[in-house]
């Protein structure tokens, strides 16, 4: 197989299912009320966009999602050194901690409406849950894995736990804590959306939300494409961040 043809590839399986799409939509039996044509979605994303209404709906969730993840990755990180580093820690917070990390950061939407209402508290605080544990547990296996011989050095040289810290822990950890962080931020953009759905005032979960209510299918779909397209980019850039790393820590 060519080199261009392994390029292709990727391309084979959406072309497939716009074909298939297009082909429903043409059809006899097609309901416009369930699924709309590609053209409509499309002239649906230049409304919005000429509008001003997507971008204002992009920087509301774009925004939450910074504040939210820099709060659950901060937390998250000094939570995970703290874990692995004391056994204290470890032995008052480790059992509750794998408890609630194993439930679905979704099913906390409820309790957090009911305790912080539907301001912009409650979407930062599920986006913060959804990254903290990954991060957390990603943090705490990376020190983990630290070779003891380097911490039996530094032990030796009498370095302060902040020249540990600076000098050790963190440049140790950074290749499966920056693999935490982009677990993290794909499942804190996925429940973003889902909490804007729910309860928000802006956003791209209640664009798709005012969507459904409106039977405004196309807008639905440009909101899921959006979703999808927003959370792959983040997801690769991620990646190619990842692969940098590995390199610049191999050499």
């Amino acid at each position: 197989m060519g080199s261009i043809q392994r390029r292709l590839l990727p391309f084979v399986v959406p072309g497939l299912i716009l074909a298939a799409w297009i082909q429903a939509t043409q059809g006899a039996d097609f309901v416009s009320q369930v699924l709309v044509p590609p053209q409509a979605v499309i002239d649906s994303f230049n409304e919005l966009l000429a509008t001003g209404e997507l971008e204002q709906h992009l920087r509301a969730s774009l925004g939450r999602l910074a504040i939210g993840f820099s709060i659950g990755a901060g937390l998250g990180v000094g939570f995970g050194i703290l874990l692995a580093r004391s056994a204290l820690v470890a032995a008052l917070t480790g059992p509750l901690f794998q408890a609630v990390r194993q439930v679905p950061s979704i099913a906390f939407l409820p309790m957090l409406i009911l305790l912080l209402g539907v301001d912009e508290g409650f979407k930062l605080a599920i986006v913060a849950k959804a990254t903290f544990f990954p991060v957390a547990l990603a943090t705490h296996d990376g020190v983990k894995g630290i070779a003891k011989g380097w911490l039996e050095v530094a032990a030796l040289y009498r370095l302060s736990p902040w020249k540990v810290l600076v000098g050790l822990i963190l440049p140790a950890t950074v290749p499966p804590v920056l693999t935490g962080l982009r677990l993290g931020l794909m499942r804190a953009w996925i429940v973003l959306v889902a909490a804007e759905l729910m309860a928000a005032e802006n956003g791209i979960g209640q664009m798709m939300e005012m969507g459904r209510q409106m039977f405004r299918i196309d807008t639905v779909m440009v909101g899921v494409a959006l979703t999808g397209l927003i959370g792959f980019a983040l997801d690769q850039g991620f990646r190619l961040a990842e692969r940098r790393l590995v390199r610049w820590k191999a050499a």
